[in-house]
């Protein structure tokens, strides 16, 4: 793949998971210091605490992921297996442009 290519890829995944991230962060209920237990009255709003925590925490792994690809890119291997060097088709990367591994080493965990 070629490296403008790549830039353009991962500078628009970046964004993607940076206003996702912004739109989580403004996403915080009134009342954000009371606690809620299960079973209380509006529940509902910590069950959706959590799993906004967790989103969150996927976001940031992904960001984490697009910082390694763009290392990767400045050092020269990007588009190539952090596992055994062979070459990740580019159809793979226009669709995962964080891809580390081929489809055959991500099948085989």
């Amino acid at each position: 793949m070629e490296p403008d290519r790549a830039r353009q890829l991962l500078a628009s995944e970046r964004e993607r998971i940076e206003q996702s991230i912004a739109k989580l962060e403004g996403s915080e209920p009134d009342g954000e210091g009371e606690r809620t237990e299960p079973g209380d009255d509006g529940s509902e709003d910590l069950y959706q605490d959590e799993f906004d925590a967790g989103r969150a925490e996927d976001f940031k792994a992904q960001l984490a992921a697009v910082e390694r690809a763009e290392e990767r890119l400045a050092a020269g291997t990007y588009g190539l297996s952090i596992v055994s060097g062979e070459p990740i088709p580019d159809a793979r990367l226009e669709v995962v442009p964080t891809a580390e591994r081929t489809v055959e080493e991500e099948a085989a965990g």
